[in-house]
């Protein structure tokens, strides 16, 4: 089969695309023809070596840490997916990617792929729908009623957080640039604060009950959110190379997020896919070959691309 791969860590000029072998599903594994992979920030940070720590992969490395795609094998003792199904999953973040025509992967990671958009793009899904998801509510408990700021809401996890904590019936405060600020609001942002002209704490004058941070701010920048969260509130962080700031004298709980693939949220989110209640915001849709012009551009893209396999 054919597979991006990289030997080295390095520039994207190491991701070359290659004859591979076809692999073969163990015990409880399922492999599938893969429709679609996205490409999300974390991979070019896997590829250019800076996540051998958290994240260390064996050479050569496929990246593509979500897919859709359709069963065409089953490993033993595997029955809760057939041959033929369309799927999506979340990959094990250490494990062969699916930037090829097939991919293996834990049978318990998969999920229907939602039928109302075209299979490729459900791979758009995954990366940042469940940390959403797991964010909100998993870690910040959300309920209707309260307030939630989303700081860097112009990015790609941004777009499913604000969908979601609007739909669960929250008061969304988002920081965008003006680049971003239209399609924040269309996400669902009831407040948008230009981040390239107004500092927060001048912005957000009553305090929220859980701040989701998407930005790589400065360390100074992510300690001062917790003052804009009432007592007993929480602060959940992506950017998990600085610690979560708490506040031990109001309650103010600091939760750094490691996304983890998890079956039923992704159901759950296809689900809302369908009825019309998420969108998945497609950027641009290009071949396989064409993924190490993709890690090479700029991650500003209004949406996420898609890796047609």
């Amino acid at each position: 089969m054919k597979a991006v791969r990289f030997h080295q860590y390095g520039a994207p000029e190491v991701l070359v695309l290659e004859d591979a072998p076809l692999p073969t599903p163990g015990a409880g594994e399922v492999r599938i023809k893969v429709a679609g992979t996205s490409f999300n920030p974390v991979d070019g940070n896997i590829r250019a070596g800076f996540m051998q720590g958290p994240i260390p992969v064996a050479l050569p490395h496929t990246p593509g840490l979500d897919v859709a795609g359709t069963v065409d094998a089953l490993g033993e003792g595997v029955t809760n997916v057939r041959v033929g199904d369309a799927v999506v999953a979340f990959l094990s973040m250490t494990g062969v990617g699916a930037s090829a025509e097939h991919v293996v992967t834990a049978a318990e990671a998969l999920a229907p792929a939602p039928t109302s958009i075209p299979l490729a793009d459900a791979a758009a899904l995954p990366v940042v729908g469940l940390p959403a998801w797991q964010a909100l509510f998993d870690h910040g408990g959300l309920v209707a009623g309260q307030r939630v700021l989303v700081n860097g809401a112009g990015g790609s996890v941004g777009g499913p957080a604000l969908q979601l904590a609007k739909a669960a019936g929250a008061h969304v405060i988002a920081t965008a640039s003006p680049r971003t600020a239209d399609r924040v609001r269309a996400a669902g942002a009831d407040e948008v604060v230009d981040h390239t002209t107004t500092a927060l704490a001048d912005a957000v004058t009553e305090r929220v009950h859980l701040v989701l941070n998407l930005a790589p701010v400065a360390p100074e920048q992510l300690a001062a959110l917790t003052d804009l969260v009432h007592d007993g509130g929480i602060v959940v962080n992506t950017t998990v190379w600085m610690p979560a700031p708490t506040d031990e004298a109001r309650g103010v709980r600091g939760v750094n997020l490691f996304v983890r693939s998890d079956a039923a949220q992704l159901a759950e989110l296809g689900e809302r896919v369908d009825r019309g209640e998420l969108r998945v915001d497609i950027a641009r849709r290009v071949p396989l070959a064409d993924l190490p012009s993709v890690h090479a551009e700029s991650t500003t893209l209004p949406g996420k691309v898609v890796v047609r396999g």
